[in-house]
């Protein structure tokens, strides 16, 4: 036995109790405990044996600590298999999580009980791998096949109430996990119950496991796992045994284990965790946060306000007109009621957010007593500057004044308050109560206790937080620009923007960038153009005129129906605009280009060298401390798929080498455009990898 496990008798049950906090992970102490445990009762003549964790969880999953390390002996499969072959009873006593290989430690049990509120699920989609300790053969057995795919394929996370339904479980009881579980065992003992194997269970009905395979890939726009998944089960309901399932399961679990898809998710769920812990930070308390103020009640600001009020903050809403401040409640009211719909929130808390935690002013002195005030007026530096000069004469001493711009210097902005150090940026994505990314933009006179409370209020709101550097457009904006020029040069030269579209969505983007385009709004990227023409562009930069065209003539994309595609009510998504291509073809003739061919591997090829040249420059200048900083701004802001990682743990896959040849071949027509990120080159002159500068800055 180990520490991890205690071993108790009580009558004819075995109690084995994990006590590995916090989430009694299936870590190799754990595994030799159970093992061990299952061995002493039956060698003491015990008749049933219950599992349960002590603490918060039974176990939540696998120890993140053994990651990317050599699996140990006792491995969970073979534990699994033990459990299950007992001759004893064998009963699991559910609470808090059971994920992952802890729902399979509960399902080579004979017999699970739950208490209300216990979770379970299978979510080892979501790091590029499946259930391989038998999951996904046991879990059709007792839910059925269409059941079992659904929670597999999604790594969805199910309640006992589902379960119980599903046959996952078999009994919900109020109390304790060890009362519950010793007098559902007693109970099963007294009725002389007998053992009850999932494995020994009819195998689960076969489907059309082809039809659902390829839709399932498709749902995933390219990630392998929940596909593989439906061929694991598929296993479950074909092959002759359970050993054979489990054979067919383990073959397909090291396929994904030796994927980049999980190097990629793996990167992911590693770089969530570690994107909001800067060692700046560290003993720095934030500033105390219990009410906000927005400014302006627009998408943005709405969102904003709503993302707050959410999070248990009172908002004051400030708007420059009763009727505009009236037209901003309705916005924050239409979202709320989505979150009332969804069941997130309930009549009183809607009730609550919008009449009482939300006030409503067109008077700048109604922010004179909040924490933190959020601008989110139009995009223009002189509107910014006048909406600081009034914060900084009414906001309280200690109030941090925050933009919410996209692009504009905030050091220009804080220049013009009398504390600096107060002014931070707060870059939100829209719509901001769904978008996750959160841009903690940090100006030279920042204060450390500022920056620590723009990470605190992210937290609150539920963001994946990161840090960013002043410059134009911060780290996604910029690195978005980029690859957007890259795009745009392509179009120039012979693609269309529906091939350049279809190209990326099939690299796995949600959407290619002219629909995205088109969704944000063609007007935004025509006003930064107009500035950017007016502060003076390199005369050795490319430049096109066709979009301008487009925004001339009032087609600024979905709201007004027409963009670089048609979009007609009721209807989702748009056609191609036949408008486009004219438009395109008159740019050609005017720049006197000839247009060529391009191949779909040649439009991602070049998209993503702009994407990880740009992004490395990002890094270098210290505007993103890491790589995975920008990793995760384009995997929460941008549509980028998760599953490979991010644009720069996507190049260290890819080889940073060829990637820098791409970039040197393509500079032979525009050295402007493709000058090398200084260092991308040092990384290949020494033989390095963005990995190793996560690494290094830990």
């Amino acid at each position: 036995m180990t520490d991890a496990i205690a071993y108790e008798r009580i009558g004819d049950i075995a109690v084995l109790k994990a006590q590995n906090p916090p989430v009694n992970a299936l870590g190799i102490d754990i595994r030799t405990g159970l093992l061990a445990g299952i061995e002493r009762a039956e060698s003491e003549g015990a008749k049933a044996v219950l599992i349960y964790g002590d603490g918060r969880t039974y176990f939540a999953g696998a120890d993140i600590r053994e990651f990317g390390q050599a699996p140990k002996d006792p491995y969970l499969p073979d534990l699994c298999n033990r459990i299950e072959a007992s001759p004893l009873i064998v009963v699991s006593a559910l609470h808090g999580t059971a994920l992952g290989g802890g729902l399979e430690v509960a399902l080579s049990s004979h017999y699970r009980v739950a208490v209300p509120s216990a979770k379970m699920g299978l979510p080892e989609v979501h790091l590029g791998i499946l259930p391989g300790a038998g999951g996904t053969q046991r879990l059709p057995r007792v839910a059925g096949t269409e059941a079992a795919l659904e929670m597999i394929t999604s790594g969805r996370q199910v309640g006992a109430k589902e379960a119980l339904a599903a046959g996952i479980i078999d009994k919900i009881a109020e109390g304790e996990p060890r009362e519950i579980g010793l007098a559902y065992t007693q109970e099963l003992l007294d009725q002389g119950a007998p053992r009850r194997a999932v494995g020994e269970m009819p195998a689960p009905q076969a489907v059309d496991f082809d039809a659902i395979y390829e839709a399932t890939l498709k749902k995933g726009r390219g990630q392998l796992s929940p596909a593989t998944c439906v061929r694991a089960v598929q296993a479950a309901a074909e092959s002759p045994s359970l050993e054979a399932g489990l054979k067919r399961e383990r073959e397909l679990f090291m396929e994904l284990m030796n994927s980049d898809q999980r190097l990629g998710l793996i990167h992911a769920f590693f770089s969530e965790r570690a994107v909001s812990k800067l060692p700046e930070l560290k003993g720095v308390a934030p500033r105390d946060l219990n009410a906000i103020g927005v400014i302006g009640g627009g998408t943005m600001g709405a969102g904003i306000a709503t993302a707050a009020l959410l999070a248990g903050l009172s908002v004051v809403m400030l708007e420059m007109a009763p009727e505009a401040a009236e037209a901003a409640k309705g916005r924050i009211a239409g979202n709320l009621k989505g979150a009332l719909k969804r069941g997130k929130i309930s009549e009183d808390q809607f009730t609550q957010m919008t009449e009482d935690a939300l006030t409503l002013a067109t008077d700048y002195a109604a922010l004179s007593d909040v924490d933190l005030v959020i601008e989110a007026v139009f995009e223009e530096m002189s509107v910014k500057k006048e909406v600081f000069g009034k914060l900084d004469a009414v906001c309280k001493k200690g109030a941090i004044l925050a933009s919410n711009t996209s692009y504009l210097d905030v050091n220009e902005i804080a220049a013009c308050t009398s504390r600096p150090e107060d002014v931070i940026g707060l870059h939100f994505f829209s719509p901001a109560h769904v978008m996750k990314l959160l841009e903690v933009v940090v100006a030279d006179k920042t204060a450390p206790d500022v920056v620590a409370t723009g990470f605190e209020l992210g937290k609150r709101l539920k963001k994946i937080s990161v840090r960013a550097g002043v410059c134009d457009g911060f780290i996604g904006n910029r690195i978005l620009s980029t690859y957007r020029k890259a795009a745009d040069h392509m179009i120039l030269d012979g693609a269309s923007p529906y091939q350049i579209d279809k190209a990326l969505t099939g690299f796995g983007f949600a959407m290619g960038p002219f629909a995205v385009a088109d969704l944000a709004g063609l007007d935004i990227g025509w006003a930064m153009r107009k500035r950017k023409r007016a502060e003076g562009m390199d005369p050795r930069e490319r430049d096109s005129a066709y979009v301008d065209k487009m925004c001339e003539a009032g087609n600024f994309g979905q709201k007004t129906g027409k963009g670089y595609y048609v979009y007609e009510a009721g209807k989702r998504g748009g056609t191609p605009n036949p408008e486009v291509s004219d438009l395109i073809a008159a740019e050609r003739a005017e720049q006197g280009i000839s247009p060529r061919v391009f191949s779909d591997e040649e439009i991602i090829s070049r998209y993503m060298a702009a994407m990880v040249n740009e992004a490395a420059k990002v890094v270098g200048e210290g505007i993103a401390r890491r790589p995975l900083d920008v990793d995760m701004t384009l995997l929460f802001g941008y549509g980028f798929p998760r599953y490979r990682g991010g644009p720069l743990k996507w190049a260290d896959i890819e080889g940073l080498d060829k990637i820098l040849a791409n970039i040197k071949s393509y500079a032979k027509e525009d050295d402007f455009f493709w000058q090398p990120a200084p260092l991308l080159e040092q990384l290949v002159a020494e033989g390095r990898t963005f990995d190793d500068l996560n690494k290094e800055n830990s």
